[in-house]
């Protein structure tokens, strides 16, 4: 949640936030999950959204069935037709299991129909779809399959198939883009997977084509991963604090993809 609301401040948005669960974890690892009651969740939604609204919504980690089925409910009760990215957060980059078996099922079924885009990680996207994702022909396949579950958009992540070239495949019902970039050599990886969904929903919220949100929100990522402080002793954070040290880099970046006035 942290990486969420830094990256959408980075990219000029106003994040607002639910808490679906306390995890305790550094970045050796998690090292236990308390989900939220979903009534508060929903709460929290429901205070947010009368009040200040949303042009986009991002999901991310949910901690059991409970809580994605009253999460689906108040988005069929009060966020209407803002489109939604939901991170599958399933799998941390650690490897770590963040959802237990029994919620997945509740995430295919109510979280993926409808939704704007969803950015599974390779092993999330071999959960939802039952396909082995460690090829790029896998990814297509999984990204499919999503697509016939009832996402309009999906964007399968390539950080866990191995080579030096990581691939994350976009597809939707009319087309497909591939974003390709060198890996980098690098312990910091913690969190890229919420950042990298929280600037894309940060770019449709502004107005943003699909495309153009996926390419904005990789290459902020991409940089903010060079950039990584090296904080602690595992998968340290990246840093999304670089544009505010480097205007000039982040000026140029903003003038590839820019916000629709």
């Amino acid at each position: 949640m942290q990486a969420d609301l830094k990256t959408v401040t980075a990219l000029g948005g106003h994040a607002s936030s639910a808490v679906t669960a306390l995890t305790v974890q550094n970045t050796r690892g998690v090292f236990d999950v308390v989900a939220s009651p979903p009534a508060l969740v929903v709460a929290q939604m429901r205070a947010v959204l009368e009040d200040l609204g949303a042009d986009a919504i991002k999901t991310g980690m949910m901690g059991d069935t409970r809580l994605v089925e009253a999460v689906a409910e108040a988005f069929a009760d009060f966020a209407g037709s803002v489109p939604r990215v939901v991170d599958p957060v399933m799998v941390a980059t650690s490897g770590d299991r963040l959802l237990p078996e029994s919620a997945v099922d509740a995430v295919r079924r109510l979280l993926v129909p409808g939704a704007a885009l969803v950015t599974p990680n390779a092993p999330e996207a071999e959960i939802l779809t039952g396909r082995a994702v460690d090829t790029l022909d896998g990814q297509r396949r999984a990204a499919d399959r999503l697509l016939e579950a009832g996402a309009m958009a999906a964007l399968v992540k390539g950080g866990h198939v191995e080579g030096q070239v990581i691939f994350d495949v976009l597809v939707d019902h009319h087309s497909e883009k591939i974003f390709e970039t060198p890996r980098q050599a690098t312990r910091a990886t913690h969190g890229t997977g919420c950042t990298l969904a929280s600037g894309i929903a940060g770019g449709l919220a502004r107005g943003m084509t699909l495309q153009n949100a996926v390419a904005l929100s990789h290459a902020f990522l991409q940089e903010a991963i060079r950039r990584a402080p090296g904080l602690g002793s595992g998968r340290g954070p990246v840093d999304h604090g670089w544009p505010s040290r480097d205007p000039e880099a982040y000026s140029s970046l903003m003038k590839r993809w820019p916000i629709p006035a």
